[in-house]
């Protein structure tokens, strides 16, 4: 029951911040912040004190929702998905502070988007009934849609219009797949069903579990997102306020790398590794593809979207290798991804509201009056593109050594990707932070610094201790 008390709690903490923002200002962001991290402190004790072993996916919620359709309300925790949830509860709460002072307008109804975002976002990573899942998956990109249209920048209303477009085409395609799923148990055990597990047993032809794979492979592509379906990110990131592109890059692009391994390389195993060699492909052109645009760029914000489509590319060349050091190395990377791709858009929140510009050619030798900022920025910069000690070197490191073994050549291409990332990572520190002192700015403030301290911290304790991804379980609940 823990899950469906956090998400029923987010939503409740959600609309009680929206009533109270009316009755005394500023209470939105109280509410929100105190909501999250005792939801934050409630799941890590209930993974510890839980008898259960999450070593493998684990039943903790199934009862009956929609009978006539044999629909589950079905939620279920592993390793993989209680990693996960931990970084969306720690990125929750980045969310709140980096949005403290930027949201001044409708805050309370801002709060409520950002914990229903929340919510969704939990459900998506725990649900194991299909139709649940899609369920959650509407409730993850509405509010999240809401953010960038009311509280974004100049385009907001483009980006979030492109941005729905794109996840719901994709979102179409999955629901479609995900019908003719149900469709093909009832034809083989004459009945309906939507749980996972029950899927998993099924014997599926061959041509038949290509296409249906490829249904849910695009909508989780766009998502990731992978070359060619990418083009919605550049633009949601830029137009979207602070907060909401940590969100994006943090943790939503990572339900498209969770819906891959769940529910495309597990339920389509064979199809997965026909389609393998194009599923590579597509990773080695993000990796570099990104990585270009992102030296293009003389936005602060759309370097960094376009770097994470870069980055996101070794996690599908990692998935798809099908090699067991690829694969631990696709979980660092998005765990490291979503710390450094957070710090990087809080870093460009943090110079915009100083600035009110994020215009490289209009920035320059920050440094001078902010050295701090500038410290924390060139040790994000860093993790970008893969400093050894930090988190990114270690995930990207074991992508392309399991990559190697399978697909040596594609491998060696991914590693220019490396390249590019220090190009653009450096390219951008330089330009804000040194040469001619373009204006003179205040410092980090405490809040700001406790926001960059943490997710410093935690890039450097992964990078040194990887392993604490996969044997914290000793003792989270893996009894």
């Amino acid at each position: 029951m823990m899950i469906t008390i956090m998400m029923a709690g987010l939503i409740i903490a959600g609309i009680f911040a929206w009533f109270m923002e009316s009755v005394k200002k500023h209470s939105a962001r109280w509410i929100a912040i105190y909501s999250v991290f005792g939801f934050f402190v409630f799941f890590i004790t209930s993974i510890i004190s839980s008898p259960l072993s999450f070593s493998k996916l684990n039943v903790i919620t199934r009862l009956s929702w929609i009978k006539s359709l044999n629909i589950e309300y079905a939620l279920a925790l592993d390793h993989l998905s209680i990693v996960l949830l931990l970084l969306t509860l720690f990125l929750s709460l980045i969310c709140i502070l980096v949005s403290w002072q930027e949201i001044t307008d409708k805050t309370g109804f801002y709060y409520f988007n950002l914990l229903a975002t929340f919510a969704g976002i939990i459900g998506v990573f725990s649900a194991t009934d299909l139709f649940l899942f899609f369920f959650f998956w509407e409730v993850m990109l509405l509010p999240m849609t809401a953010l960038i249209a009311i509280w974004g920048h100049e385009n907001r209303h483009f980006a979030a219009i492109k941005f729905f477009i794109f996840t719901q085409v994709s979102s179409l395609l999955m629901l479609i797949a995900i019908i003719a799923m149900a469709y093909f148990h009832f034809s083989q055990t004459g009945k309906i069903s939507f749980f996972y597990q029950d899927w998993l047993a099924l014997n599926m032809p061959i041509d038949l579990s290509r296409y249906l794979m490829l249904g849910f492979f695009i909508a989780f592509a766009v998502k990731l997102p992978s070359f060619p379906v990418h083009s919605w990110l550049p633009d949601a990131h830029t137009q979207a306020p602070t907060a909401g592109s940590v969100l994006l890059a943090g943790v939503l692009l990572k339900t498209g790398a969770y819906g891959l391994i769940r529910f495309v390389i597990f339920l389509f195993p064979k199809a997965s590794q026909e389609f393998a060699p194009v599923a590579v492909l597509l990773g080695v052109i993000s990796i570099l593809y990104g990585a270009k645009m992102a030296f293009a760029q003389q936005d602060f914000k759309r370097l960094v979207a376009y770097s994470s489509i870069s980055h996101m590319g070794f996690v599908m060349l990692a998935l798809f290798s099908f090699n067991a050091v690829a694969y631990q190395g696709a979980i660092i990377t998005l765990v490291a991804h979503g710390l450094s791709s957070a710090a990087l858009f809080s870093m460009a929140g943090m110079v915009y509201a100083r600035l009110h510009t994020r215009d490289l050619n209009e920035l320059g030798g920050l440094w001078n009056s902010a050295p701090r900022m500038g410290g924390f920025a060139l040790a994000f910069a860093a993790a970008a593109f893969g400093l050894p000690g930090l988190a990114n070197f270690v995930g990207e490191f074991l992508s392309l050594v399991g990559a190697y073994q399978v697909f040596p050549v594609v491998a060696i291409f991914a590693a220019l990707g490396l390249i590019g990332s220090a190009v653009y990572g450096m390219l951008l520190f330089q330009r804000c932070f040194q040469g001619p002192e373009t204006s003179d700015i205040i410092d980090l403030s405490p809040r700001e610094l406790t926001i960059s301290a943490s997710l410093f911290i935690l890039l450097v304790i992964l990078g040194l201790f990887p392993n604490l991804l996969f044997t914290s379980f000793a003792f989270l609940g893996g009894k």
